[in-house]
């Protein structure tokens, strides 16, 4: 299930950077800036990588489910 919005944490709302790193995997991926937005914005939940200071977010791309992982300052 979703988590409401008021639920996310406060990072949810800043401006998303794209690294060298994204944009690799992003062609590796097959997927665009434009879809990755679209992911991020239609995301229905998120939990604590294992990786100290990342994030999983759940979401949907081409009617299939993706994790994408971001960091956090």
């Amino acid at each position: 299930m979703a988590k409401r919005k008021k639920e996310w944490p406060l990072w949810w709302e800043w401006e998303l950077d794209l690294w060298t790193h994204l944009e690799e995997r992003m062609e590796d991926r097959s997927f665009t800036e434009v879809e990755l937005r679209r992911m991020m914005e239609t995301a229905t939940g998120f939990r604590r990588a294992r990786r100290r200071g990342r994030w999983v977010i759940k979401t949907k791309h081409k009617g299939k489910r993706w994790e994408v992982v971001v960091p956090t300052p």
